[in-house]
């Protein structure tokens, strides 16, 4: 597991009460808040000025928007490859989209790979947060886009920003007891801490309804989480809001993750998020509980020693009729004493780093039912293990599903023609896993023969084994050109440096088929799990200029 640093004292910060009482009575002064933070609480719930950016001439919007569209799940980049000095940068937007539990239907990929064809730059990137990501789309195309993926029923509204992103899971999707409930999990968790404000229906729908409703929402019960959302136990956790009852109009200080998975399953670092759940079950398969970690992270800061990566600590076992009450009120600490002044040191793991474990939870417990009464102990788990989950594995069900390596995550050409064939021919559902790789679910056995011809027949690697597992086992993120915080290459460079390490290896005599775990980043914010892997590489500077990482062994953690 990562060391943890030790506890430093930090300048007292202000909560966000205090902060709202300043603004009502007119003290509020810019300077105590970072700044990202001011625009959210002037954005009448993330509308302005983004309404008003979207609808002028320029190519790119105002720095208060920047901050605003990122809860819309839309980024501004520029292109560092076609820069011409003098001229306007090559402004262009990325999309993330909303994926709970990393399932894509069909009809959602056929949307993002139509607009990625006909509005960005031919490619599909997959995510380490089992997500989709659509580069190259100008201003001037962006309501097309947002609004023909949320017609076929994707979702993008909190993919990013500072609220609760895209849930991930463990990503096989085994018919099991603990696998379905980890996803239905999942699901739920997206949407009892999903954004409530109308603004998206307002800027990209026009206020309209969406023709189809998103995809994940068809397999939970959407009554049942507004009554979630609603309930107030009045510990403070819900806030009297008439728009956003657990965020309020300031949102979080920082992005919130959530991860679900079961005993034993590490595909997804189950240590680096906000909030991880492990499905606890009985020997019948009934759900049980939760086993709870938080305040993991990978995000730091080159020359900041008060930044670091953080793994997760073990923080109790919920029941399971108590476990929405606990993420909300974990969610609430954070909202209400996460750090508002300093943007580097507002993830949760530094709340819970600054106070322990011990005194975060006693905080947690004050919004609570009964004071936290139904927390109990953490209880023992088995040891983790990891696994791509590539290759042909039948789900429990009689049907299979196929795991297929895609390098760095980047589909594109006769890769990305293969899928969107599948999809047109078959219909199958994708699974996009925390390893930036693609499954291919509900497979029934007649049709593996079929679909392995349609793979190979676009040169599709189908068989696991045949991949130097070095870079199996490796990630890099987009890095260069067009991510903004890069400074090194990372995507582009890795196949390279993979080869650079194996014929080190070979040079010792190491066998080709040893390997451990590499990984990249353009930047420290850890985008990857750098601080994760055996061998990190974390870009640091320009010329390829990387800091190295090593030492973490990701498969037991515990």
């Amino acid at each position: 597991m990562v060391q943890q640093p030790p506890v430093r004292k930090t300048v007292p910060i202000s909560t966000l009460r205090e902060l709202l009482e300043q603004q009502r009575n007119g003290t509020l002064k810019r300077l105590r808040m970072n700044p990202y933070e001011v625009p959210k609480l002037h954005s009448n719930y993330l509308r302005h000025p983004l309404a008003e950016d979207l609808a002028d001439d320029n190519i790119f919007i105002s720095d208060d928007s920047i901050g605003l569209i990122k809860f819309h799940g839309g980024y501004q980049q520029d292109d560092r490859d076609q820069r011409v000095r003098g001229e306007l940068k090559k402004y262009q937007f990325m999309l993330r989209m909303k994926m709970p539990a990393g399932e894509c239907p069909a009809k959602v990929f056929q949307a993002i790979d139509d607009v990625s064809e006909m509005f960005g730059n031919h490619t599909l990137r997959l995510t380490s947060r089992s997500s989709f990501q659509i580069h190259g789309i100008l201003k001037s195309n962006l309501k097309a886009v947002y609004q023909k993926i949320i017609h076929a029923g994707g979702g993008l509204y909190g993919a990013s920003g500072d609220c609760s992103r895209n849930v991930s899971t463990c990503a096989a999707p085994f018919t099991s007891a603990p696998y379905r409930h980890a996803r239905h999990t999942a699901k739920m968790l997206a949407e009892v801490l999903g954004l409530q404000s109308r603004a998206f229906a307002e800027i990209w729908l026009d206020g309209e309804k969406a023709a189809t409703i998103e995809t994940w929402k068809e397999d939970i019960d959407m009554d049942d989480v507004q009554r979630i959302i609603r309930h107030d136990n009045g510990r403070g956790a819900v806030l009297d809001d008439p728009v956003e009852p657990i965020y309020g109009h300031a949102y979080l200080p920082r992005k919130f993750k959530m991860g679900v998975t079961v005993p034993g399953d590490n595909s997804l670092d189950v240590y680096t998020h906000d909030v991880a759940l492990v499905v606890m079950c009985d020997s019948d398969g009934n759900l049980e509980g939760y086993d709870v970690l938080v305040g993991g992270g990978m995000g730091r800061a080159h020359g900041k020693e008060e930044t670091f990566a953080r793994a997760a600590d073990h923080f109790g076992y919920v029941p399971a009729h108590a476990v929405y009450d606990l993420v909300k009120a974990i969610a609430a600490t954070q909202r209400d004493h996460g750090n508002r002044e300093v943007r580097t040191n507002a993830r949760m793991k530094y709340l819970v780093h600054r106070m322990g474990v011990d005194a975060f939870r006693d905080l947690v417990k004050t919004y609570m039912e009964d004071g936290g009464a139904a927390l109990e102990p953490f209880r023992p788990l088995p040891p983790w293990r990891f696994s791509d989950w590539l290759g042909w594995h039948e789900d429990g069900s009689g049907t299979w599903f196929l795991g297929l390596y895609v390098q760095n995550g980047r589909l594109k050409g006769e890769y990305k023609r293969a899928l969107r064939q599948v999809a047109n021919q078959f219909g199958y559902t994708f699974v996009t896993t925390p390893q930036q790789n693609v499954l291919i679910a509900g497979v029934p056995t007649e049709k593996k023969r079929e679909l392995e011809s349609l793979l190979q027949s676009h040169g599709v690697e189908l068989d696991a084994e045949r991949l130097d597992p070095l870079m199996r086992n490796a990630m890099a993120c987009p890095a260069l050109p067009l991510c903004p915080p890069a400074t090194t290459e990372a995507e582009r460079v890795m196949p390279a440096y993979v080869q650079r390490v194996r014929q080190l290896m070979n040079k010792v005599g190491i066998s080709d088929r040893e390997s451990f775990v590499l990984r990249m980043t353009g930047c420290p914010n850890g985008c990857t799990r750098p601080y994760m892997a055996e061998l990190g590489f974390v870009g640091s500077g320009p010329n390829c200029t990387y800091q190295l990482w090593l030492g973490v062994v990701r498969t037991r953690l515990v």
